[in-house]
């Protein structure tokens, strides 16, 4: 399987453990090894092993913000209330550029920084610029693996006007190479392009990624 590095099993206060366990290998390809050897694996009958990668979550969800507020303000907003911000990440609104939606991810340097920001962040204990606020942690960006992704033929595209047509996206798309594009399915302000094979959706990304439109 590969060799293990360190072992925790999570226990309660009463000594019994609460039913997991966090398994760190020497490198990478081992604990993937591990994942897809044993996870549902049947460790007795009935019962399956449920086997994921863990990740070290440095991220926080934060609702609640003003639309007004511009990335810098947030970020020095949450630099002032609490410690190890990395970053702030806010996305605009598809209505109005100008305006954030009502939340953002902030990064900070550690999980631990991460969780001890939660905890002082938590509803009723702070306020933003006078509001209430939601915090959580963010769901974890979720690892595909090499395999998986060298088969993925659809690109997300983002920051679109809301005017901007299915019909312009696709042509912009087959502009790179006629006839590549299947179709492309918009949402608001962003779409998904799905190309008739994997090469073209990569030449399409290179070519295309940061254009204006």
């Amino acid at each position: 399987m590969g060799k293990i590095y360190e072992m925790r099993m999570m226990m309660d206060f009463n000594g019994n453990n609460r039913g997991y366990a966090f398994v760190t290998f020497s490198n990478r390809q081992e604990a993937k090894d591990a994942i897809k050897q044993l996870n549902n694996y049947e460790i007795r009958n009935g019962r399956l092993l449920g086997v994921c990668a863990s990740v070290d979550n440095c991220r926080l969800f934060v609702g609640g913000i003003p639309k007004t507020k511009k990335r810098e303000e947030i970020l020095a907003e949450m630099k002032k209330v609490t410690e190890g911000v990395v970053d702030v990440i806010v996305y605009p609104s598809a209505a109005d550029k100008t305006r954030n939606r009502g939340f953002a991810f902030v990064e900070y340097e550690s999980h631990r920084t991460a969780a001890m920001a939660r905890r002082k962040l938590l509803p009723g204990r702070i306020q933003l610029w006078g509001h209430p606020i939601a915090v959580d942690w963010a769901e974890p960006e979720v690892e595909v693996d090499e395999d998986t992704m060298s088969s993925v033929k659809i690109l997300y595209v983002r920051n679109l006007m809301l005017s901007t047509s299915e019909e312009m996206i696709e042509k912009e798309f087959n502009n790179i190479k006629p006839g590549a594009v299947e179709r492309v399915k918009k949402i608001r302000d962003y779409a998904f392009v799905h190309f008739s094979s994997r090469e073209d959706a990569v030449e399409a990304m290179k070519a295309l990624n940061g254009k204006v439109i």
